[in-house]
């Protein structure tokens, strides 16, 4: 049947039909019949939902007509691949089953059946000659345990009488350990499709299997439900369980147990009951009430022991097991009946509450109780001035790096790794790009900071070659001719003559014109006067002459052209309200009004910029390259290349895994004709004059000794004696014994039976099978890294930790783990060299941390304290509290305490400690990296490559102590003959080059392609 949230769909009983000339409408599929429209369209749009499942292959996100084909398909496949001589027994066994998990009845069924045989069934034999031969079942005989002599029973075990295949006049007669079925016909899965497919359960806690009636009556299979298993059965007990725990009578068991013990008690107590409510009067109410609280304190000290007996303190057997004890009074039990007191009601003894059910892990984190003594996370690092939270060693105290540009910083350069292809850039690490942004020197340009804006302003229009388009769509500016236009409009509307006045009816006076001259005057409007225009930059004047578009179309960077050309784009981008106050903010400092509006004026404001307006100005045109058809097709490209590389990894795995079978049957083989083979047990090594021999140590000093006595003189005897201690006889038989020793080796060698050629040839292939099995797997990784490289168009995280923080190692995001291996800085051996934490966005905050007040009583009545207050517990001194706000670890050390901090019970923290863990090895090799690349050894500083010194201006300062002067644009060198900032030569690249690039394939990766492209370049 069809199931619809894990169960059957009901179909809708027929309506009643009155008339026959009614109009109906019909599915055919469930024969349902409607006489509404309306009704019929309802069940159809439900019928056509794609939340249906198929009962017979679990296969789910189906609508109802999909899975019942799916499942007639199913049943159909199932019916001719189960066995048929198995159906009617495994039926049986199913028939009334109680386990609720059809996993754990199929493994139950599936180990009582896969060694158990019937008759009709096909099997394959192993007879006495070591055949395999195929037959059927005819009959089968069951022998059960036997009681044995020393009182333990035999296994019990079968015989089957199989008649073969091809063989009338024969028949086999096996055991158990002598016969077997084609493992292909009896799998859990076709077993779990076959039940599926003829058994039935209620919706009901304890419901038992049913075997559908059509198919009971074709096995003859009892179908009458016992009692015990039926549903009003079960809520009958469970009501008479809840009544006698209403009534007080749970223990009703142990208390008649206890009762009936004692002597003369045929029958029960009768049971103690509240008096009924009467008008008494309160005197009489208090003594009652006394009376009553005697059955639940202890008597007075003045009531001998004959007339009290101490009640037990739960119900228990009245007599010891060892008898009275030793000098105890005889107990009393006809005073114990006739006494005043006696037991305190059941009804005050409360029953046990049930024991919580156990908690499936993972869960959500935050509802994991906080481990008090658990130690708290390491301290994160900033970097920038302003933190979050007070630190007492901030590293980047004094860098003038605000928080908020922090984020900027990082997508930036993430940007511009990710895109180094588009942009024509080598990759160069964070802290070189955070250092060439900071970089300020009106003598020394700084390559790196240059050719990055000159980069991702080229991929803004083309060049004029090319036509020049604008490949982003840029709001309008307004013309001077239509301001000009709209001053005569203005102008000509202040000067329309204006309406002679009506002439007033009836004779004029003095008096009426001049109250119709007050009138008049008083309805004119009163002109204010018009707010001036302040100007803030001076961004226009600077465009009026040579456009940014046209400048930025002839590649006109040098002396201060790509500084204009950012003013002018900013100056055009202030018009679009999205940009409009960062845009106002970066014109103010890079076209001031108190300077003359000129290139080397721009070039020096841009000179002197502060870091934080410097990211903001490349971030706004970082931002807008992402919008043309380069960058766009390049991510399509990349989707393209991630479905072909997904689709070969597929293949790959499934040659895998043919492999390892094929494997597997291989060594099957292997075990059967290789011979076992018994090694001889060293014979304990003989003892000389108490001393251990050691062969190979003696027979070298033996030749050493040797070689020294032909190159001595007279006196070599007596040197030799003094050095040896052993005579010659000793020598020799060492000697003889080594000889022993290779000839019993040798024997031992000769002993040892040659492999058959079968079996050497079954070696080659298990060989060969596993060299194969090596290729995939190396194969695999290779397209999971392909795969990485090429996922450009998202950032991926790392995971989230409990308080909704996201953890990102940006190597992994779609670019070679240290960069490109031909950067100019690619000794540096990393490309970011950190784990940055970034705090939950508002939404998460929000729900999560900063609750309601209710929520937040009702978390802390459960552990003890708010959200807030376990996150300053857990994070210990450093956190962050928004999406805007940054930190980072870049010690080894702290990676692997932050691994251990993780609670992996927890739904985000089980994803963030297994990437975490996969990764490791990856992070802490590029974080030591980066610790020696930022500060190298002095062996280090000796190896590391000249750095290069600008020579664009007369003046040479010592900038020795920077690491991004180091840099250079080898691509862009490589692919056009000349950098960025430089004019475009006249010639062409190289044919040789761009055949180069042709012939990559698209199975390289980036880095691999790269190399390729500068051998090519080279030649």
């Amino acid at each position: 049947m069809v199931l619809f949230k894990r169960k059957p769909v009901q179909y809708l009983t027929p309506p009643i039909i009155e008339d026959d000339d009614t109009e109906v409408w019909l599915i055919p599929q469930t024969e349902e019949i409607f006489a509404d429209y309306e009704a019929y369209l309802n069940r159809m749009d439900f019928y056509k939902q794609s939340r249906f499942i198929c009962q017979i292959t679990g296969h789910s996100g189906l609508t109802f007509f999909e899975a019942l084909k799916s499942e007639l398909a199913g049943a159909r496949e199932v019916e001719e691949a189960f066995p048929e001589a198995l159906k009617g027994p495994v039926l049986r066994r199913v028939q009334f089953q109680t386990i609720s998990r059809i996993d754990n009845l199929v493994d139950m069924i599936f180990d009582e059946f896969k060694a158990d045989y019937y008759p009709g069934e096909a099997v394959t034999v192993h007879v006495v000659t070591g055949e395999r031969l195929v037959g059927v079942v005819r009959d089968k005989t069951r022998f059960g345990n036997k009681l044995l002599p020393n009182g333990t029973l035999s296994e019990a075990f079968s015989r089957y009488f199989v008649s073969l295949d091809n063989r009338p006049l024969e028949e086999a007669v096996v055991d158990d350990n002598h016969i077997t079925r084609d493992r292909k016909l009896f799998t859990k899965q076709v077993l779990r499709s076959f039940i599926k497919k003829t058994v039935t359960r209620e919706a009901w806690t304890g419901a038992p299997w049913l075997v559908k009636h059509d198919v009971a009556a074709l096995y003859h299979i009892d179908t009458r439900v016992p009692p015990n298993l039926r549903h009003e059965n079960k809520i009958a007990v469970k009501k008479e369980q809840q009544l006698q725990k209403k009534n007080g009578n749970v223990h009703n068991a142990d208390y008649e147990a206890m009762v009936g013990s004692f002597p003369g008690n045929g029958q029960r107590l009768p049971e103690l009951k509240p008096a009924p409510k009467s008008h008494k009067s309160k005197q009489h109410q208090g003594q009652t009430k006394g009376s009553k609280l005697q059955f639940l304190h202890p008597p007075p000290p003045n009531i001998s022991p004959t007339q009290y007996v101490q009640p037990p303190p739960f119900p228990t057997h009245p007599f010891p097991s060892s008898g009275i004890p030793h000098g105890a009074p005889p107990p009393q039990y006809s005073n114990f009946h006739n006494s005043t007191y006696t037991f305190a009601p059941l009804q005050a003894m409360p029953a046990l509450p049930p024991p919580p059910p156990p908690i499936k892990y993972p869960i959500e984190d935050l509802q994991i109780a906080p481990r008090k003594d658990a130690a708290p996370r390491p301290p994160l690092k900033f970097y920038s001035e302003d933190t979050p939270v007070s630190t007492e060693n901030n590293p980047a105290r004094g860098s003038g790096i605000l928080m908020e540009s922090v984020g900027s910083l990082l997508e930036t350069w993430t940007t511009l790794n990710v895109y180094c292809e588009i942009y024509q850039l080598d990759s160069f690490t964070f802290d070189d790009f955070v250092e060439a942004m900071q970089f300020a020197s009106e003598d020394v340009e700084c390559e790196l900071f240059v050719e990055i804006h000159c980069a991702a302003l080229k991929v803004l229009v083309d060049p004029e070659v090319d036509d020049g388009k604008v490949q982003v769509q840029l709001p309008e500016m307004d013309n001077d001719s239509e301001e000009e236009r709209s001053e005569d409009e203005d102008s000509a509307a202040r000067t329309v003559t204006p309406e002679p006045p009506p002439k007033p009816k009836g004779r004029t006076t003095r008096s009426s014109l001049a109250k119709a001259e007050a009138a008049e005057i008083k309805a004119e409007p009163v002109r204010e006067p018009s707010p001036e225009f302040k100007k803030t930059h001076l961004a226009a004047e600077m465009q009026a002459e040579y456009d940014w578009v046209e400048r930025l179309r002839k590649r006109d960077f040098k002396s201060g052209g790509w500084e204009v050309i950012m003013v002018g784009l900013l100056h055009q981008l202030s018009k679009d309200p999205r940009y409009e106050k960062t845009c106002e903010e970066l014109l103010q400092k890079l076209a001031p009004v108190d300077q003359e509006p000129t290139a080397e004026t721009t070039r020096q404001q841009y000179a002197s910029l502060d870091i934080n307006l410097r990211v903001k100005a490349l971030q706004v045109i970082c931002m807008l390259t992402i919008e043309t058809k380069a960058i766009r097709g390049f991510m399509e490209e990349g989707a393209e290349v991630m479905t072909k590389y997904r689709k070969e990894k597929i293949q790959w795995q499934r040659d895998r895994k043919a492999a390892l079978e094929e494997l597997r049957l291989l060594n099957e083989e292997r075990k059967i004709l290789q011979p076992v083979i018994k090694v001889p047990s060293p014979e304990p090594s003989q003892k000389h004059n108490g001393d251990v021999k050691m062969n190979g140590v003696e027979a070298v000093i033996a030749e050493e000794v040797e070689e020294e006595v032909v190159d001595t003189d007279e006196d070599a005897h007596q040197g030799r004696s003094l050095r040896r201690g052993n005579d010659r006889a000793a020598q020799r038989q060492r000697k003889r014994e080594e000889e022993q020793e290779r000839k019993e080796k040798a024997e031992a060698a000769a002993k040892i039976p040659k492999p058959s050629k079968q079996l050497t040839k079954i070696l080659k292939d298990i060989q060969k099978k596993q060299d194969y099995v090596k290729k995939c797997e190396d194969e695999i990784v290779t397209l999971d890294n392909d795969l990485r490289e090429a996922d450009c168009p998202r950032t991926r995280v790392l995971g989230k930790d409990r308080f909704w923080n996201r953890y990102y190692w940006f190597e992994r995001n779609s670019m070679p783990y240290a960069g490109l291996p031909d950067s100019s800085t690619a000794h540096a051996g990393y490309a970011n060299g950190c784990i940055w934490v970034q705090g939950p966005d508002d939404m998460e905050r929000e729900g999560y941390i900063d609750m309601k007040e209710e929520w937040q009583k009702e978390y802390k009545a459960q552990f003890d304290m708010t959200v807030p207050e376990r996150k300053m517990l857990d994070e210990g001194q450093t956190h962050v509290f928004n999406a805007r706000q940054w930190g980072y670890y870049d010690d080894p050390a702290d990676v692997d305490k932050l691994i251990e901090w993780l609670d992996q019970r927890g739904f985000n923290e089980l994803k963030l400690q297994k990437e975490m863990k996969s990764y490791r090895d990856k992070i802490v090799a590029h974080m030591d990296a980066r610790k020696e690349y930022l500060h190298p050894s002095e062996e280090k500083i000796e190896d590391l490559p000249g750095k290069r010194m600008s020579t664009r201006t007369k003046h040479h300062a010592d900038h020795s102590a920077h690491r991004c002067l180091s840099w250079h644009n080898t691509t862009a060198l490589h692919l056009n003959g000349h950098l960025h900032y430089d004019q475009p030569r006249a010639r062409k690249p190289a044919a040789s080059r761009k055949k180069a690039v042709e012939v990559v394939e698209e199975r390289e990766t980036r880095s691999e392609t790269k190399k390729k492209e500068k051998g090519a370049g080279r030649r």
